[in-house]
């Protein structure tokens, strides 16, 4: 297997949900290298399996920033399954037993944390069985692939990307954290434009938005730094999606840094 310039590479193993973002066009230099930066930091955890999580407001880069740091990784010679967590939302079918309309209902109830826990996270652990399912619920068409297995290898890396997934239920099942800064009127806007291309088919830009917002003090304190002040990148996405993660004051956020706990969002 090649990557996109046709160097020799690992597999990145992709889900089956019809919802599928591009690849993002090459990006600048600065940010390769600041995919190559947050790339190493990770890979020097070990050879054992990895789970990433990489979380941030709506339209922040998650998925985007993920694809990149697949492509970084398998060209490192690491098998690398690709996920997110809008394929693990609870089938629409069953709706009206719960509120997923207001932003707080969003929060609560669109994602089955019990299946992320169970078919993915779980078998992607050091210990796990390996047998990892990357779709449970396709977002688009509802059908159900939680019968559909893509094994990890020893040495592979999970690279999942979605909004709420430093919640408190699955928090402390990552090997390593990224946090994609964005400005809350850079989120919403970009969210809007997404809403117009017609791209939010994964149950739409208008509820993760304020879902996000309200929770941004709970799962700051849920990803606060602490015994695992390593294993934590805090990145600050720029307006320009082609320019460089990085912020002014500390370019690569430093390892430890986490959501702010007060509700603030800098960008």
């Amino acid at each position: 297997m090649t990557d996109r310039t046709g160097q020799p590479a690992a597999p990145v193993h992709r889900s089956v949900s019809t919802w599928q973002q591009p690849l993002p066009a090459s990006a600048s230099p600065d940010r390769a290298a600041v995919v190559s930066v947050v790339g190493d930091r990770l890979l020097r955890l070990g050879p054992q399996r990895l789970r990433v999580g990489i979380d941030g407001l709506t339209a922040a880069g998650k998925t985007s920033f993920g694809h990149e740091l697949a492509e970084y990784v398998s060209r490192a010679d690491r098998p690398v399954l690709r996920a997110s967590l809008d394929d693990f939302k609870r089938p629409w079918r069953e709706r009206h037993l719960y509120d997923r309309e207001s932003g707080p209902g969003y929060y609560r109830n669109a994602f089955d944390y019990d299946a992320v826990i169970r078919l993915l996270l779980d078998p992607a652990a050091p210990d796990g069985s390996g047998a990892c399912v990357l779709c449970s619920i396709d977002p688009l068409t509802q059908i159900d692939h939680s019968d559909v297995v893509t094994p990890a290898a020893d040495d592979a890396v999970l690279v999942v990307d979605g909004v709420f997934a430093f919640r408190p239920e699955i928090n402390d099942l990552w090997d390593y954290r990224i946090w994609l800064d964005i400005h809350p009127q850079e989120s919403i806007r970009r969210g809007a434009a997404r809403d117009q291309d017609g791209l939010a088919g994964r149950g739409g830009a208008s509820r993760p938005l304020p879902a996000g917002r309200a929770a941004l003090p709970r799962r700051g304190r849920s990803a606060s730094p602490g015994r695992r002040r390593d294993r934590q990148q805090r990145l600050r996405e720029a307006p320009d999606p082609a320019r460089a993660v990085a912020g002014s004051d500390m370019p690569l956020g430093g390892a430890g840094s986490a959501p702010p706990s007060d509700g603030s969002c800098s960008g």
